[in-house]
């Protein structure tokens, strides 16, 4: 059983913003459209959200208007990606990037969204050779 007071935490690349949140999310996604690809420059984006008031920050963190309503957080030193809020979409509530999670296994993921959007390539994962470390 999950204890639902449980934290976890984490932080951007340089460590100028290090965060907390509960590990009991509302819905941790694995986010294919092109939005978060392009703003994480990665083929997908982790997303665990919680109640605002349930992630404290500390470092400030830049905020970029994505959208009329969205809003992308980020280390203004190092360029990480951490939050997204869209108070259209979430009211009072911020999407928190999992990959910035010290441990981010206390969180699994439960759903693939949009799915639409998703790279060709990333359908065959399971397919392709893979290494342990970097093949040498």
């Amino acid at each position: 059983m999950s204890d639902s007071n449980a934290r976890a935490t984490g932080q951007c690349h340089c460590g100028a913003i290090r965060y907390s949140m509960p590990t009991t999310v509302a819905h941790h996604a694995l986010c294919h459209c092109s939005d978060c690809r392009r703003h994480a420059g990665a083929p997908l984006v982790g997303w665990a959200l919680v109640s605002q008031s349930d992630l404290s920050v500390e470092g400030t963190p830049k905020i970029y208007a994505s959208s009329e309503h969205a809003r992308r957080h980020f280390c203004g030193n190092c360029g990480s990606g951490l939050f997204y809020t869209n108070e259209e979409i979430f009211p009072g509530q911020i999407d928190v990037q999992t990959a910035t999670l010290d441990d981010p296994d206390l969180i699994p993921a439960q759903v693939q969204i949009q799915t639409a959007e998703r790279i060709g390539w990333m359908e065959n994962l399971d397919k392709m050779p893979a290494f342990d470390r970097y093949p040498g």
